[in-house]
């Protein structure tokens, strides 16, 4: 091989990569693309699943990243070639993202064979886990109520931030959430009375220092019961 053939091919090789750093750079749907194919291997290993079905995986993986540069190489040259709006170039555009669509929904169909099974039973096997662990169901009550607290927050409009002010009190709701859990885990309704009086004294405190209004603390209370009262009767029945 002469030395020129083999600077041709090192430096075929340089635009290939170039051309991918390229569509990575600018093209929000081949981040996408990658990532999730990256996240479908790591899948496959962690699964197990046999050679054929990697095999499989992988070459869907590589069909939908591959029509994503095309259709991005499309695209540009498309741009290239027309000044203007032009029925034709809208056409071209339009196939080659149909080709990434095509390429797409046939990974779905594989993944769904691939891992659906293997799913199922992985969900099965946390869900009951899940019920025979009260304290694990205790820290994804509280957890989903902070996080509904803060989308509250956020969607109210109101002035304030999560640590202090705003619609409905974070604070409350964390306590409120704690003596539910506390009822539930041991059984007893005096427990959750008593939970709940250390929970309004939180609330107390709340309004004497200004950073919540009554209704504030009195909501954060409600979503505090409610969320985590459902939660449990969800999970560990």
């Amino acid at each position: 091989m002469t030395p020129m053939r083999s600077r041709s091919i090192i430096w075929s090789f340089n635009h290939a990569i170039d051309g991918l750093v390229y569509a990575l750079r600018t093209q929000r749907n081949m981040r996408i693309h990658v990532a999730a194919g990256a996240a479908v291997l790591a899948a496959s290993l962690f699964f197990r699943v046999g050679r054929a079905e990697f095999l499989a995986v992988l070459l869907t993986v590589a069909v939908v990243i591959a029509a994503e540069l095309v259709n991005t190489a499309i695209e540009a040259t498309v741009d290239v070639a027309t000044d203007g709006y032009d029925p034709v170039a809208k056409v071209a555009k339009d196939v080659a993202a149909a080709a990434v669509f095509v390429s797409a929904v046939v990974a779905l169909v594989v993944g769904y064979v691939v891992f659906f099974g293997r799913l199922t039973d992985t969900a099965h096997t946390l869900l009951v886990r899940v019920r025979e662990a009260p304290s694990h169901v205790s820290v994804v009550a509280l957890g989903i109520t902070a996080f509904l607290v803060l989308v509250l927050k956020a969607v109210s409009g109101q002035a304030g931030t999560w640590m202090r002010g705003g619609w409905p009190s974070g604070h409350v709701a964390l306590a409120t959430g704690g003596a539910t859990a506390i009822g539930f885990i041991t059984g007893s309704g005096a427990a959750w009375v008593i939970g709940l009086f250390i929970a309004g004294l939180v609330a107390q405190s709340r309004v004497e220092s200004e950073a919540h209004t009554v209704w504030q603390a009195l909501w954060g209370g409600v979503v505090g019961v409610v969320v985590t009262a459902a939660i449990f009767a969800l999970f560990w029945s």
